[in-house]
């Protein structure tokens, strides 16, 4: 069935709205993968604030480009593309569609646009491996802290010596 014009311009004007409220867009091929598992991939998303949307590459490119987002172009991509947009967190998409991936060989990432600018599938893969953010903010806390602690243990190591110094004096007096 036919799309009108009016239709199109409706899909194109909502991608470019998700396009603008997005933090990250992840592409992914799909081909092969069950329509129950992308409902189950779609509610994942939507937990984490994500949105999962299949549209006419062609559509997709005219959206990129009245969003103003350059060296994205959707018909050189392999296959049926999906697009989920991250509207929360910049790593949940990659992550989740990492994790899919995982038992569903099928699905692979195409590209994916971070802060604005176009990635390659590589950088996206590297982004879904990153470590979640609570633990990021652990490992600051512990970088941070491990100094501090350094010290404290330098100035404790010379009151334990001063103590073992002044103990000796008053034994040698007894």
């Amino acid at each position: 069935m036919a799309i009108t014009k009016q239709h199109k311009k409706q899909i194109i004007d909502d991608f470019e709205e998700k396009i603008k409220r997005s933090k990250s867009i992840v592409f992914t091929n799909f081909f092969g993968v069950g329509a129950n598992d992308i409902n189950n991939l779609r509610n994942k998303f939507k937990e984490q604030d994500s949105e999962y949307l299949v549209a006419k590459k062609t559509l997709m490119e005219k959206a990129f480009i009245n969003a103003g987002i350059d060296g994205v172009n959707p018909r050189s991509f392999k296959g049926e593309v999906a697009a989920i947009f991250g509207y929360a967190d910049e790593v949940s998409p990659a992550k989740i569609v990492y994790d899919f991936a995982k038992k569903h060989e099928q699905m692979e990432f195409v590209g994916g646009v971070l802060e604005k600018q176009f990635i390659n599938a590589d950088k996206v893969k590297a982004l879904a491996q990153l470590p979640t953010r609570e633990v990021l903010y652990a490992q600051i806390v512990g970088s941070i802290k491990a100094p501090i602690t350094g010290f404290v243990n330098v100035l404790a190591g010379n009151l334990r010596g001063l103590v073992t110094v002044l103990k000796a004096i008053e034994e040698k007096k007894s």
